[in-house]
């Protein structure tokens, strides 16, 4: 049999998979980020209960789905094995995932998956112990519909903070294309066929740069109580920063975090990133759904249905001055920000806010676009966006040309921080400022 008579007779098969488990759908979500269990297809296993130990749960990693992977249609990884390398933000005793199918054209059947924790940094072997076979409402196998996400149901495992995790996913049948998250400065690994138990790297042979279909690692966590979620951009995402380093400002806050977590009035948070290279506050990209969607239109999905937000850290703002030639007016930028913090202050989520650094020398550069992010900057600074700030300008500008980044704090792009600089932003960050609620707006 051909391999393409072989995926012709597993469509179908699995095509009537599709229309019986439509009737069995149990709270499969829209991909705005709402908790659910999976729609079950078939293979129910009581293998690996839920976590009976107590804790809270909170988000370990996570990372914002941007578009449909370039090269992916029609037939997206059918027959390989997706091994996605994640860091974790907080430690616990159990653990669950979420995948999305948001850009997909077709329903994503999801036949096997898996998580452990990685033998070593940077590497798709597994630490033989942890490996676990992950379900969805009981079952191995999911589908996924198309523009959906669902949650995995928990699994016993310990997985310890600051450490490598590897999630791996198991699609038999053509789903492009693949919902992914490029930039992710992380390497994941790619093999042939089903591999998600292996414990070994050897058939991992393909690496990729990308996140794919994973979106979210959750923890019941005995080290943190809450999670901070980070809205921003590419110098949130961390494009600049050193690949399977986890140097990104969010990494180092995160460790900054945990160092001090109950000492003084220091909150016990993991951090989440939902950065996104290019993202802008107001524009979305081309497509339906849109392709790097505007933070006023995925703020419900990447910030409020995180799990256990207790603080939001916003840093937008720039590539809507960047990006839009005829952007003339700062009070655009702004009032676009205070909608997001409106958002954020109806849940009762403090909400602290980013100025906004400098960036002469980058193609970008013109001094009225210099003159729109200082406006920005001074109704920021003047406490009339966000209840408490961070001015990452003044800590990473130039001390003799306040335009430009500091040559050491500078990649060399003039509009994106060097390891040095991301780790500059992260300390200049006052941890208490993320403790504490707003009233909920009725």
């Amino acid at each position: 049999m051909t391999k393409r008579h072989g995926y012709a007779l597993l469509a179908a098969i699995l095509a009537v998979v599709v229309v019986l488990s439509a009737a069995i759908y149990i709270g499969v979500a829209a991909d705005d980020g709402s908790e659910a269990k999976a729609a079950v297809a078939s293979g129910r296993t009581s293998h690996d209960a839920a976590p009976a130990s107590t804790g809270t749960w909170v988000g370990a990693w996570s990372a914002s789905p941007v578009g449909p992977e370039p090269g992916t249609e029609p037939d997206g990884l059918a027959g390989r094995s997706v091994r996605n390398v994640v860091h974790t933000a907080a430690g616990g005793t159990g653990a669950r995932i979420t995948l999305s199918n948001l850009y997909g054209q077709q329903p994503l059947v999801i036949a096997h998956a898996t998580i452990a924790v990685a033998a070593t940094a940077n590497n798709a072997a597994a630490t033989a112990d942890t490996m676990r076979r992950l379900t969805f409402g009981g079952a191995t196998t999911v589908v996924i519909p198309v523009g959906r996400q669902v949650m995995s149901d928990a699994v016993r495992v310990r997985i310890p903070h600051g450490v490598d995790v590897l999630v791996t996913t198991y699609s038999p049948t053509p789903s492009g294309p693949v919902t992914y998250h490029p930039h992710a400065q992380q390497i994941s690994y790619v093999a042939d066929g089903d591999r998600t138990e292996d414990v070994s790297a050897a058939p991992y042979t393909e690496q990729s740069p990308y996140w794919r279909y994973l979106t979210a690692l959750d923890v019941l966590s005995d080290d943190a109580t809450g999670t901070v979620v980070v809205l921003g951009d590419s110098l949130t995402d961390g494009i600049t920063s050193t690949v399977g380093a986890n140097r990104r400002w969010t990494d180092v806050l995160s460790e900054r975090l945990s160092a001090s977590a109950g000492s003084g009035d220091t909150p016990r948070y993991s951090v989440v990133n939902q950065g996104i290279s290019g993202n802008q506050v107001l524009a979305a990209g081309l497509g339906r759904p849109a392709d790097n969607p505007s933070g006023l239109s995925r703020f419900g999905r990447d910030v409020l249905d995180r799990t256990n937000v207790k603080a939001v850290v916003i840093d937008l703002g720039v590539n809507d001055i960047l990006r839009n030639p005829a952007q003339v007016d700062p009070n655009t930028v702004t009032d676009g920000l205070r909608t997001l913090v409106q958002q954020a202050h109806a849940r009762g989520l403090r909400v602290i806010g980013a100025t906004l650094m400098p960036f002469q020398g980058h193609r970008g550069y013109t001094d009225a676009r210099d003159a729109v992010r200082q406006a920005v900057n001074a109704e920021i600074r003047a406490g009339k966006v966000y209840d408490a700030v961070v001015d990452f300008d003044a800590a990473l500008r130039d001390p003799y040309n306040p335009r430009r980044l500091r040559p050491d704090y500078d990649s060399g792009d003039h509009l994106h921080p060097s390891d040095k600089g991301f780790r500059r932003m992260a300390e200049v960050f006052d941890l208490k400022e993320l403790k504490g609620s707003v009233p909920a707006e009725l």
